[in-house]
């Protein structure tokens, strides 16, 4: 017998068609790959059909792809992914879009959801993900003048500008970067029992 997820599937299936690339249930969540230019289109049906009902937004986040699969990915740099709620039918649901590289962008659902609004502006500060028809699409979580967005993959860990208050000028001043570039490899390597295989059974056994 097939759990709500996949009965929710195969709904969604037969409701959007071919406006819809991918419904895939793994986990029994539910996602929905969807083009770009059919996402506020099919955001709205799931809102408002009764079968789906989808009244709340719980979250619009970025993805950068860019090193996934340790570099054998080859589709679409960025992605746009929503997650929503029913609470009458007691069911949630991903919807994914994926954008273009060098200039991503998506439609807006703040007219949608209402919730959307930080939402969409905190992928917009992060990842550079333009919401067209936002009203304020601002940065949220960085300053005005921040340079670059910092969850895309390849933004230095140390960043770009270092920013301080100068009492003499009485202003926020940006500066180079003056710290070393972080490194994430570990600076020391144990070769000791503990990370040899089988050695916590043999001394388990002894």
């Amino acid at each position: 017998m097939p759990d709500k997820a996949q009965t929710l599937a195969a709904q969604i299936q037969q409701r959007f068609g071919d406006n819809i690339q991918k419904c895939v249930v793994a986990m029994s969540e539910l996602t929905v790959e969807v083009p770009r230019g059919h996402l506020h289109e099919v955001c709205l049906v799931l809102r408002d059909d009764p079968d789906f009902n989808f009244k709340t937004l719980i979250d619009i986040c970025g993805v950068d792809y860019l090193e996934y699969g340790e570099g054998s990915y080859t589709g679409q740099r960025f992605a746009a992914v929503y997650h929503l709620l029913s609470i009458a039918n007691n069911q949630r649901i991903r919807v994914r879009t994926f954008l273009d590289n060098d200039a991503p962008r998506v439609d807006s659902v703040i007219d949608i959801w209402a919730s959307a609004n930080w939402y969409e502006r905190e992928a917009y500060d992060l990842f550079g993900i333009l919401f067209v028809g936002h009203p304020d699409l601002r940065r949220l979580l960085t300053d005005y003048g921040f340079v670059g967005h910092p969850f895309r993959k390849d933004f230095p860990l140390s960043g770009n500008v270092e920013m301080r208050y100068d009492p003499e000028k009485q202003r926020v001043v940006y500066e180079p970067v003056s710290i070393e570039p972080r490194i994430t490899v570990p600076r020391i390597i144990r070769h000791d029992h503990r990370y040899v295989e089988g050695a916590d059974k043999e001394a388990s056994s002894g």
